[in-house]
């Protein structure tokens, strides 16, 4: 017997119906975002607003990460908070779960190359390979280890971190310390996710392409030339670059309630390489 879609000579198929809509919404949850003066912070953190989160943004670089509370309007509080350190990490998870009663997500999106520049292996001073780390990867630890027992104790949660391309392969920077900190991340993803998955908590991470969300980034493309950008657009398969709103796309998806068994991944978002 034929139990899939009809033919023509029966008339029009129904339509597939799901018990689940693909609407993704977060009113009454509250996100977490560090790194959320600009780039991917920015737009990460105005995509929850927009869907009815209630947004705890944080960043070192005050006077952008007020426009970015103004992008948030009512739904965001913007806080200055150094995310290399733990005692600054804890309390400002601690004043967002007072305040909200609640932690729902955490996106781990700060990071960066810090204003660095590639130099030879022998010419890297021991400050400069240590405030990679700190930002990239440590940043990292510190949030997942304040917000965790609060997912625990909710039994249920998501963390996603924003790792690159460089930690899978090669930095295009050329800067040993951010390829390094970009997989120790992506390390600590499939191992949180092992650790925290029996209270409900996913962890996962976004590993973007080249994308133009920033200065530094601009700086990056320009420093190219025309050939180098040419090669560059060669090596993604859809031949364009992409926009911080495909990152903050596939994180609103990892955090939703449609993406609830999956896992320690870590999904490239570059276009196609």
């Amino acid at each position: 017997m034929n139990r899939g879609r009809s033919s023509s000579r029966d008339g029009p198929s129904e339509p597939y119906k799901s018990g689940l809509a693909m609407n993704i919404d977060f009113g009454g949850q509250t996100v977490l975002v560090t790194g959320a003066a600009h780039g991917f912070g920015r737009e990460i953190a105005g995509a929850f607003a927009a869907r009815g989160a209630t947004v705890y943004a944080c960043d070192l670089v005050e006077s952008e990460l007020e426009e970015t509370h103004k992008t948030l309007g009512d739904r965001g509080n913007c806080s200055i908070v150094d995310v290399t350190s733990r005692d600054a990490v804890k309390k400002w998870v601690q004043a967002a779960w007072s305040d909200s009663g609640r932690i729902d997500v955490l996106v781990n999106n700060a990071g960066g190359v810090l204003g660095q520049v590639g130099q030879p292996l022998e010419a890297i001073s021991v400050d400069d390979w240590q405030a990679i780390l700190a930002v990239n990867q440590t940043a990292v630890f510190w949030t997942s280890q304040a917000v965790a027992p609060l997912m625990k104790e909710a039994r249920s949660g998501r963390i996603i971190n924003i790792s690159s391309g460089a930690g899978l392969g090669i930095s295009k920077t050329g800067i040993q310390a951010y390829a390094s900190a970009k997989a120790g991340q992506i390390g600590l993803t499939r191992q949180l996710a092992h650790e925290l998955g029996p209270w409900g908590i996913t962890v996962n991470s976004v590993a973007p392409g080249f994308v133009l969300s920033n200065q530094a980034t601009t700086r990056q493309w320009e420093a190219l030339g025309l050939d180098g950008q040419r090669k560059l657009l060669d090596e993604i398969a859809l031949k364009h670059l992409g926009s911080p709103a495909d990152i903050a796309h596939t994180v609103l998806f990892l955090a939703s309630v449609q993406a609830g068994w999956i896992s320690g991944i870590v999904l490239p978002v570059d276009g196609g390489k």
